[in-house]
């Protein structure tokens, strides 16, 4: 991906809406972007659905999250939080590819 294929910020935070919402059902639709997932969630939200959640959006993406490097449990608590990390992600691995 090039910087011209870049989602924009607002089109990456659709994405990851629809990928967590295809997990979680429509009980997302009342779920405000800085909402903690977690409180507002419950149980639909624990380690384990969190867990498959970041799977599923490395697969939508293209990305991989490092559990290691990136502090996965802040990043993966609000909408807006993932949304603009997987932008950053997605603008530095098109950086790198543009420069190889």
């Amino acid at each position: 991906m090039n910087a011209t294929d870049l989602p924009t910020l607002d089109q990456t935070r659709a994405r990851v809406r629809t990928v967590l919402r295809d997990q979680v059902g429509d009980v997302l639709d009342g779920v405000a972007d800085d909402d903690e997932l977690r409180d507002v969630l419950a149980d639909r939200y624990d380690s384990l659905a969190a867990m498959e959640f970041v799977s599923r959006i490395e697969t939508e993406f293209g990305i991989e999250v490092d559990f290691v490097s990136h502090d996965v449990r802040f990043v993966f608590s609000t909408l807006s939080r993932i949304s603009g990390f997987v932008q950053d992600l997605l603008e530095d691995n098109a950086a790198l590819e543009g420069g190889a």
